[in-house]
């Protein structure tokens, strides 16, 4: 017979945005007044029975009239994206729902927007919570109160401010692809993101936010929180930890079925499925966090959905991320190991194709990594799970410099892998967020980019549009001085100058910005120039514009090499080819 089980929600904020904060709040703990620098360093999980949830949220679950009929909720806390990547189903989400946290007064950050990606990607249902109003500038503070009753004794000011931090979230969410409005204006919780203002501190729009994300969950959601209390238990692993008299445990999510002491448990592992028995089962308490939690009560069964420890032997080098069953009847062995496989097999990639290396620590950051960097049309060659080995970065010798990278995300790199990439100039990326690899990756290319463009344009006549200052007279003659701006392109030292007519009036002897002498200046700068041959007066004239003079030999370069250009040196090689077509037909001629 089927039942209705705890939906699993997940809570994603950039650093510091309050996520943990929110959980402690609604368990009535101190989690994040104990983790290193205030980061969430591992995956927690706490389980909220139902009934502290309608203490927490009487009256609003009284005014929307709600009856739930779950047991009660799952909350997930996570370092950035893991709760989204990590296994399910074959690439699905273990969360249910998420809780997005955004600081109401700094609005967007990068972890925002990471988790934004994900979301979207595994098509997750989510709800934001708008922290820190209390930071807000003269808000009146009323502890453990719905949004309006808060909102209904602010000054007309500080009221108004909050309405336009809302909206600039409004308008953010709308940039990225999202309609989203303040939670009490949603018309329709299918197609809009409910925004809900709350103080993770004072519990101001926390009852809001719970009732919000009870209602929409079982309303939206029933179906699939619906499992077979005794069938093959199913899960993800959290963390992989050494317990005091446990030896190497595993905290799991269970998210489906039924696991009792004594079962045969099969654990995804890259060199194949791995065959154990559960010893014991352990949880912590209802309200109590499992990655902080030293008291653990044992169980002889755990039913989906929950958070539990298993003791069991063959645990070492169990990596986070990949899947758990429990069989009940081991006849079903073979082709549970092989779905297990198939599901590790389905993320890990290696070919014979040029492109870079992924190295992660768990299954769901090597299936998060893949999916960004697809996303990005960069080439993937390998992509696995563990340390960072010598051998892989033989591989990328004969790779490609604008591939020839390796992205390690929360691993170690082997000490002889590090002497073999600094000998090969091989890149290796490390960190634990996403969003700052894919920086550095980003500003590296820009920098490859940059390196070739110097390379082909080396010695080549770059295009350049500038316009003389009136008023910035400085020399008439021998050579000619004056102000100039540089409109589009480039001015560089020793480049002959022309007029819209195609004449040529004298050659750039020197360039001078701030005062001081400079080889080349790029738009928007405002310089002196010297230029040999010209007389302001006859060939020059206050106001008058002046394009690079270019040998045809060079725009044939230049033309052939278009994708180095910004698109402002673009528009000066356009008017300079204008003008040399005036004054010859086949000068534009690719020949």
């Amino acid at each position: 017979m089927k039942r209705i089980r705890q939906p699993i929600i997940s809570v994603l904020a950039h650093v510091d945005h309050g996520k943990t904060s929110l959980l402690d709040y609604i368990r009535g703990s101190t989690v994040a007044a104990k983790e290193a620098g205030g980061i969430t360093q591992h995956i927690g999980a706490t389980e909220i029975p139902i009934s502290h949830i309608k203490k927490l949220c009487k009256g609003q679950m009284e005014k929307w009239n709600l009856d739930l009929k779950f047991p009660g909720l799952l909350f997930i806390d996570t370092p950035g994206h893991a709760a989204f990547s990590l296994l399910r189903k074959r690439g699905g989400t273990l969360a249910d729902i998420a809780i997005l946290v955004v600081d109401v007064t700094e609005g967007f950050k990068p972890q925002t927007e990471e988790a934004l990606t994900i979301l979207k990607q595994y098509k997750t249902p989510f709800i934001v919570a708008a922290n820190k109003v209390d930071k807000l500038s003269g808000w009146k503070v009323n502890k453990d109160t719905c949004f309006h009753d808060s909102y209904n004794t602010q000054r007309e000011d500080v009221a108004e401010a909050l309405d336009t931090a809302i909206y600039k979230l409004i308008g953010q969410f709308y940039d990225k692809g999202f309609s989203a409005e303040r939670f009490d204006r949603v018309e329709d919780f299918t197609k809009q993101i409910s925004i809900v203002p709350i103080s993770a501190i004072n519990g101001e729009g926390i009852s809001d936010l719970l009732t919000l994300l009870s209602g929409v969950t079982q309303k939206y959601l029933e179906k699939k929180l619906e499992i077979d209390p005794k069938g093959e238990g199913k899960g993800t692993i959290l963390e992989v930890k050494d317990v005091k008299g446990l030896g190497t445990t595993i905290d799991v999510i269970l998210y489906d079925g039924l696991i009792r002491a004594g079962d045969t448990i099969v654990i995804g592992d890259p060199a194949g499925a791995r065959v154990t028995k559960a010893k014991a089962l352990l949880k912590t308490s209802p309200m109590k966090e499992i990655r902080v939690e030293k008291q653990f009560r044992s169980f002889p069964e755990v039913v989906a959905a929950s958070g539990l420890k298993i003791s069991a032997s063959d645990l070492e080098g169990v990596i986070a991320g990949v899947p758990i069953r429990a069989l009940h009847d081991i006849s079903a062995l073979e082709k549970v190991k092989s779905e297990v496989n198939h599901e590790i097999e389905s993320i890990e990639i290696e070919t014979d194709n040029e492109g870079v290396i992924v190295k992660t620590d768990t299954i769901g950051s090597l299936e998060a990594m893949v999916k960004v960097l697809s996303d990005l049309k960069v080439p993937i060659k390998k992509a696995k799970i563990g340390q960072v080995l010598r051998k892989e970065i033989m591989e990328l010798k004969a790779v490609d410099e604008k591939h020839r990278i390796v992205f390690a995300f929360n691993v170690d790199i082997m000490p002889e892998a590090e002497k073999e990439a600094k000998d090969t100039n091989t890149i290796i990326f490390k960190s634990d967020v996403i969003y700052r690899l894919l920086e550095d990756y980003e500003e590296y290319q820009k920098n490859i980019e940059e390196k070739k463009k110097l390379e082909v344009l080396k010695g080549i006549m770059r295009p350049g549009h500038i316009r003389q200052v009136p008023g910035y007279i400085f020399r008439q003659s021998k050579p000619a001085i004056a102000g100039f701006d540089i409109v589009a392109g480039i001015l560089v030292e020793g480049v002959p100058l022309m007029k819209r007519d195609g004449t040529v009036i004298g050659r750039v002897h020197q360039i001078q910005e701030g005062g001081k002498n400079v080889k080349e200046c790029r738009i928007g700068s405002r310089v002196a120039v010297s230029i040999d041959h010209a007389i302001i007066g006859r060939n020059l004239k206050e106001g008058d514009e002046l394009f690079t003079a270019i040998p045809k030999k060079d725009y044939r370069i230049i033309r052939q090499n278009l994708e180095l250009l910004s698109d402002n040196e673009k528009n000066a090689l356009e008017t300079v080819k204008e003008i040399m077509v005036k004054k010859d037909r086949l000068w534009d001629m690719m020949g």
